[in-house]
């Protein structure tokens, strides 16, 4: 008797666990239905540089993840880097399409929400703004020798732009 007070115990601990993460889920997204909808991405099936799309998050602030529009949904993803903007093809998650005149500029870092790395430049951050806000999108390359190119070919597509 104890084990099956223990195991429906456990179970609604559980529950209650669950059901707070998605109302605290569902209160990000009801906070920020004020952004407006991305940009449809090109149809073109440019392949890019395969990695991880890690999440979108508030820019300088790490942990504040967008919820809207799939934005904060994790998913493997190749980023496409062309002369119209940015395409992360994402596997079971909608396509996110940043154009180049949205683009504000490229680092590599250590974290963002939902992954951190043991190195120092494992991830690709691209910041860039839309319908006024302005955000992180952080990205993996699987191969750690693709980080140093993708990131030289935003900055330049970046300064392409603001010539």
């Amino acid at each position: 008797m104890k084990a099956f007070l223990g195991i429906v115990g456990t179970l609604l601990v559980l529950a209650v666990a669950y059901f707070g993460m998605y109302r605290g889920w569902r209160n990000r997204q009801s906070r920020q239905t004020d952004l407006a909808p991305l940009p449809p991405a090109p149809e073109d099936k440019i392949r890019g540089i395969e990695g991880v799309y890690v999440a979108t998050t508030s820019a300088g602030d790490w942990m504040d993840r967008i919820a809207v529009y799939e934005l904060g949904v994790r998913s493997i993803a190749d980023l496409a880097v062309s002369a119209d903007g940015l395409i992360f093809h994402r596997q079971g998650a909608t396509d996110v399409f940043i154009p180049v005149d949205h683009l504000t500029g490229v680092r590599t870092d250590r974290g963002i929400a939902g992954k951190v790395t043991a190195e120092k430049s494992g991830l690709v951050v691209v910041t860039w703004t839309h319908d006024g806000r302005e955000l992180d999108t952080g990205f993996r390359p699987r191969r750690k020798a693709d980080t140093a190119a993708l990131t030289e070919s935003i900055a330049t597509l970046i300064g392409a732009e603001q010539r």
